[in-house]
Order: structure tokens, then C-alpha cells, then sequence
């Protein structure tokens, strides 16, 4: 289904000579676009989704990398949110998408023309997903055949199309009687997994992955109360309410532009899941764990972008708190001073490695560590359907063993009677209790605190969030306490 990115070996062929050996009408084609004097050729939102596409599903890209770089400023706002539409949802409905055209078409494509697959999916998004009239749907991809230039593939795109829109109706009535792994758009290895750790829940945990997430914001609370912004968003037309577990959540009764939220340029409101705002609640920073008089000393060793470590600040009195906000990587700073920028909130920022702590730490022992760790996102797979295809099997055991070497080389630098988060958004025992069991059976001055709450459940080391449960992403938390 999906492809890893072609050998650069020169046996497997030159992609240049493939190009040009594709036809005398395309090399026409590309003359004709790259004539002097005539401006580019705006590519359609549809033409921007097959490319995001095959990014993905070809060259084994995230989704948000390509959308960074293909989907930039100049693009029109209703064209890019097109282009998002039709990328997210394919990619979402990948498995039956794929099964619906197998179906109509067995023969699968050369090798040098996948993307006609990518194309017809699409299309087959359009007519099952979407309100697009069926003529404008089926019109408008046969046109994309045109626009990647395969003129020739008009007449397979038109007939696919067609059929469905004929057929479509018997088509999916099948669907009950497909394998549990297409009927919910996950990959098999995936959904045995869930099924391993959520024996009553892993069908729901996958249905609430193919759901839209709602867009949840948090309030800043130097800034105003969460009724008064509740109030702004109700003047600007925006329906909102508050969430059921965060004090500071706000959910949107649809998302829109940031832009278009009052408040959110001052830094007033930030973007955020309400799952994700929990973490201050776990955190238990009312508890402070420093004497009277002195700043709360806390790192939040993987904190880009910046959406926990803010909220620890946004809460706590001006000079409380001493905040180093720690990632790998000059995009993520930027990220994380994009972040504070806007908030107008100070920490110490640093670019550094988390398992290398003689690089960068000054040898002060912290009163609180944040370790939102590097994870499978199988938990955000609603937000970023991309993930579910791109991770294998082995992904999971890997982020397991740099999850452990993260706590590995973070628990020394806290201090005796701390606290150290440790979160993930993952719904995956071997991310999440696996991690957190090992470690304490290394660590005998680490004990697992009870995180009682109103959300979530009870786990045997932490507490977990099941994705869609009360419009939340899949979050887990862990709460370690050094003796």
C-alpha cells in the first residue's frame, strides 16, 4: 500500500530517462509549460492533494512535512483547504478506498504510473466522502489526469469514476463482511495490537481515529478568565464551549483560522487538545516540592512546541517558576520561541539532546521533568492519518527502547522527593505501561504515583485516555516520585 522512497542505485533505472521516454505529447506538454515569458500554471487543489499524496504514499514523507513545504502562503486559502480535504480524507479511508478500486479495477498499475492509483483514490474519495456533486467530482480528477500530466489515462479515470457512482451503493454493502483491519482503515499489525491491549475498546479506538478531531483551544490565564473569552468568541460569531476536564479548555463547534479567533494574535489563546492540557494537572505543580521562597526549578525535556511547558507558565504567578524548555533540532526552537513569542512568557530555551544531559546541564537538580516523549502518535491518528501507514511493527519496540533511554538519562538530574510527567500520545501498552514498569524495576527510588481524576482510567502505572473519549486525543500520563 505503501511504498518506501526508490533506490538511488543506478540498476533500478534513471527516473530523468523514464521522464523522457514517457511520450512525445508530455515532453509537449512540458514545453508548453515551461515557455518563457508565460507565468507558472496555478496547480489545482486537486493537483495538491495527489502530490501531497505521493509524498506519503510513495516517498514515505509525514503529511505535515509536505504540507510545510507544498502548501505555502502563496497557495489560496480555499484551494489549500481543498487540497487538505481530499489528502486527509483519502488517507483516512485508505484501506476500503484501496479495496473499492481493487474491486473495480484488479490490474494494478506499472510501476511508473502508481500515481494514477493515487488519482483514482481521490476521485473515489470525492463520490463516498465528500458533498461534491458527483459531475464535478468525476470531471474535475479526469482533468487532474491532464494536470500530472497523463493525458492518456483520461478514459481509465472516467470509467473507475463512473462505475462508482453507478455501483458505489452495492459496492459498499459489502462492507460488513470485509477483514476488521479495511472495514476500519487501519493496518493489520496495528489493529492487533489495539486488540492485544483493549480488549473491549479496540474496535471504538479505531472508529474515533477515522473521526475529524475537534479544534480545542486552551486560555491563557495571565490573560483573562475562560467566561470572558467565551463571551468574545459568542460577539465574533464563533460557537463555543467549554471542555468537561481542563479549566482552561475551549472547544470550537467547528474549527477555524486562527486568525479569526479574537484574542489569539495577543496571545490570549493557544491550540491545544484538552488531553494534552491535562498534563499540568498531572503534573501536581500545587504541590511544590521546593521551600518557600525559591522558584519552582522545572525542564520540560521534550517540549517543542511549546503547548505544556506554556501552560505551566501561563498558570503559575509571575517568578515562580524557572522553566528550561529543552528539544533537539533549530526547527523545533524556532517552534518553541515562536511559541513563548506569542504568549509573551520567558523560560530558558535550549537546543540539546535529552540523553546527553553532561552537554547541557548545569548540575541544579530539578523540582519537576516533563517528559512528553517521542512516540508512535497512536493516539493522534485523527489529527494525522498519515501516521497509521507510515509506522511498521517495529517502530513501536524502537520508541519503547528511546522512551526508557530518555527516563534513563533524565532521573538523575531530579531531585530527591520530585516528581517527573512522564506522557505520551499513545494508546500502546508498550509505549506506556511497558516503559514505565521497566523502569521502576531498574530504579528502586522510583514509585508510580496514583493519578486520581474525573477523566481517563486507571492503568497499573499511570492513568490513559482512549482516543475520542469525551472529544479527547489518546493521551497517557505517568506520575514517578523519587524517594
Amino acid at each position: 500500500m505503501i511504498r518506501r522512497p526508490a533506490s538511488t542505485n543506478p540498476a533500478s533505472g534513471n527516473p530523468a530517462s523514464a521522464r523522457a521516454k514517457s511520450g512525445s505529447a508530455n515532453n509537449r506538454q512540458a514545453r508548453k509549460r515551461s515557455s518563457p515569458g508565460q507565468p507558472p500554471k496555478r496547480r489545482s487543489s486537486r493537483a495538491l492533494a495527489h502530490a501531497l499524496l505521493t509524498d506519503v504514499l510513495e516517498k514515505g514523507r509525514s503529511l505535515s512535512a509536505s504540507r510545510d513545504r507544498r502548501l505555502g502562503d502563496k497557495i489560496d486559502p480555499k484551494e489549500r483547504a481543498l487540497a487538505q480535504e481530499l489528502a486527509f480524507g483519502t488517507l483516512r479511508h485508505l484501506a476500503r478506498l484501496e479495496a473499492w478500486l481493487s474491486q473495480i479495477t484488479p490490474q494494478r498499475p506499472r510501476k511508473r504510473d502508481r500515481d494514477l492509483r493515487i488519482l483514482a483514490l481521490i476521485g473515489l474519495y470525492q463520490l463516498a466522502f465528500t458533498r461534491i456533486p458527483t459531475h464535478a467530482a468525476v470531471a474535475a480528477t479526469v482533468d487532474l489526469a491532464q494536470e500530472i500530466g497523463k493525458p492518456w489515462a483520461t478514459g481509465f479515470v472516467n470509467a473507475v469514476l463512473r462505475r462508482f457512482a453507478r455501483e458505489g451503493e452495492s459496492i459498499r454493502a459489502g462492507e460488513s463482511e470485509l477483514a476488521p483491519h479495511i472495514r476500519l482503515d487501519h493496518p493489520a499489525w496495528l489493529l492487533e495490537n489495539l486488540r492485544d491491549d483493549w480488549p473491549l475498546e479496540w474496535e471504538s479506538i479505531a472508529q474515533a481515529s477515522l473521526a475529524r478531531a475537534p479544534m480545542t483551544l486552551r486560555v491563557n490565564r495571565r490573560h483573562g478568565k475562560r467566561d470572558r473569552i467565551l463571551e468574545d468568541l459568542e460577539k465574533a460569531g464563533i460557537p463555543a464551549r467549554a471542555t468537561r476536564h481542563s479549566a482552561v479548555g475551549i472547544v470550537l463547534e467547528s474549527p477555524r483560522p486562527v486568525d479569526d479567533l479574537p484574542g489569539f494574535a495577543q496571545g490570549r489563546l493557544s491550540v491545544q487538545d484538552e488531553a494534552a492540557q491535562l498534563a499540568f494537572e498531572a503534573l501536581d505543580i500545587d504541590d511544590r516540592g521546593a521551600k518557600d521562597g525559591e522558584r519552582l526549578h522545572i525542564l520540560d525535556a521534550c517540549a517543542a512546541p511549546g503547548g505544556k511547558a506554556a501552560h505551566i507558565l501561563e498558570s503559575a504567578n509571575q517568578g515562580e517558576i524557572d522553566l528550561l524548555a529543552l528539544d533537539i533540532g533549530s526547527a523545533r526552537i524556532q517552534e518553541l520561541e515562536g511559541t513563548f513569542s506569542r504568549l509573551h512568557l520567558e523560560a530558558r530555551i535550549h537546543c540539546a539532546d535529552a540523553r546527553q544531559p553532561r552537554k547541557w546541564w548545569d548540575g541544579r537538580p530539578f523540582d519537576r521533568i516533563v517528559v512528553d516523549a517521542p512516540c508512535s502518535g497512536s493516539g493522534v491518528i485523527r489529527r494525522r492519518p498519515d501516521i497509521k501507514w507510515l509506522r511498521r511493527p517495529a517502530d513501536i519496540e524502537a520508541m519503547a527502547r528511546l522512551q526508557n533511554e530518555i527516563l534513563q538519562s533524565l532521573w538523575p538530574l531530579l531531585k530527591p522527593e520530585g516528581r517527573l510527567l512522564y506522557a505520551t500520545c499513545s494508546v500502546l501498552s508498550t509505549e506506556n505501561d511497558a516503559v514505565i514498569r521497566r523502569f521502576i524495576d531498574h530504579h528502586h527510588d522510583a514509585k508510580a504515583l496514583p493519578i486520581e481524576a474525573s477523566w481517563g482510567r486507571a492503568t497499573a502505572k499511570g492513568r490513559q485516555i482512549l482516543t475520542g473519549e469525551n472529544e479527547m486525543d489518546g493521551f497517557f500520563y505517568s506520575t514517578l516520585a523519587k524517594a
